[in-house]
């Protein structure tokens, strides 16, 4: 599940670190507090072991805390490791139930957990999952957030586990108040699904126009001309992502995800390498494109590109950020070595 962005267009992480900020320097922080905030900059750096070392070392006091549940969940979610992921989560949710982001990321890691479940253990987390949408987004129905991943929710799933597309219509009507630019993609969404691929394209376009940060949008645009296997479409809309991103580093997770887009379609791999580096060169990381994933997909660029030594010392970043990380415990494949 590809995660959607907080109300004003901000990634829900470099929005988390930015209230963390202002707060810090607003009124002093106690040591927890300050640890708390650590570990949320390095889960933003995508310092997997750091996060979790930090965390790991808190008082026996904070064991009750939800905020540091909430946070192992986040971590363990960037890892992959579903399992671990919800019960973290749902601890923070026992905690502090009255908290739309944590039902919202509960819902996420159950989401995640569902898609890789048996059918039988699936119908029931998938309930679930619809269930914390649902509440994240009652308990604040201007969560942005919650409301993308619940009307996406209500988009795909059947109608037997709650789905519906008229469900996911009424949620692109809040969304037009809160974040009009996801209210479009969630309507071209709808309309693809529909193989209404002329609407969809004017919506994911409308999208575009309406971002606080188009660059996020572009990539949403040229997943739908990938999807459509319009791909010198695709590759225009990603150099148009690209210099988006020039002038609002808050946007620069779309380098990640454009460069995702070209390496799926098998297009200018050096351009969707060049897009790796530039974003983890930058300041602007966030959990939504872990480091050390980016490390990973830039490690397999290279060996494509025939540079095996720079393969090596990405896969060693990943690893030194996240050992934990399955991908980045595996040394590069036979026939990249050949």
């Amino acid at each position: 599940m590809r995660l959607p962005l907080a109300v004003g267009g901000l990634p829900a992480g470099l929005l988390a670190a930015a209230v963390t900020i202002t707060a810090s320097a607003q009124a002093p922080r106690s040591p927890l507090a300050q640890s708390l905030a650590q570990a949320n900059l390095a889960l933003q750096a995508g310092e997997a072991d750091k996060a979790l070392a930090l965390l790991n070392s808190l008082p026996p006091s904070s064991a009750g805390l939800a905020e540091a549940h909430n946070l192992q969940c986040r971590v363990r979610f960037t890892l992959e490791q579903w399992d671990a992921a919800v019960a973290e989560c749902d601890q923070a949710v026992r905690l502090d139930g009255q908290n739309s982001d944590y039902h919202l990321w509960l819902g996420r890691a159950l989401g995640e957990k569902a898609a890789r479940a048996s059918f039988l253990s699936a119908f029931s987390l998938a309930k679930r999952t619809r269930a914390e949408f649902e509440e994240s987004a009652r308990l604040n129905p201007r969560n942005a957030e919650a409301l993308a991943d619940l009307g996406d929710f209500y988009r795909q799933a059947p109608g037997v586990v709650g789905g519906g597309i008229e469900k996911a219509q009424a949620i692109a009507a809040q969304l037009d108040k809160v974040d009009p630019a996801r209210a479009h993609e969630l309507r071209g969404r709808i309309a693809e699904q529909r193989k209404d691929y002329a609407t969809a394209e004017q919506e994911f376009k409308q999208a575009v126009a309406a971002g606080a940060h188009p660059a996020l949008q572009w990539t949403t645009l040229a997943g739908f001309y990938s999807r459509r296997k319009r791909f010198d479409e695709m590759e225009s809309a990603v150099r148009s992502l690209i210099g988006a991103t020039a002038h609002d580093k808050h946007a620069a997770v779309a380098l990640y995800d454009g460069a995702g887009l070209l390496a799926e379609s098998n297009r200018d791999p050096a351009l969707a390498a060049k897009m790796l580096d530039d974003y983890l060169a930058g300041s602007a990381k966030t959990e939504e494109a872990p480091a050390f994933i980016a490390h990973i997909r830039l490690a397999r660029l290279e060996d494509q590109l025939g540079d095996p030594a720079a393969a090596d010392r990405e896969r060693a970043a990943a690893l030194a950020l996240a050992h934990e990380y399955k991908p980045a415990q595996q040394t590069r494949p036979q026939e990249a070595r050949n």
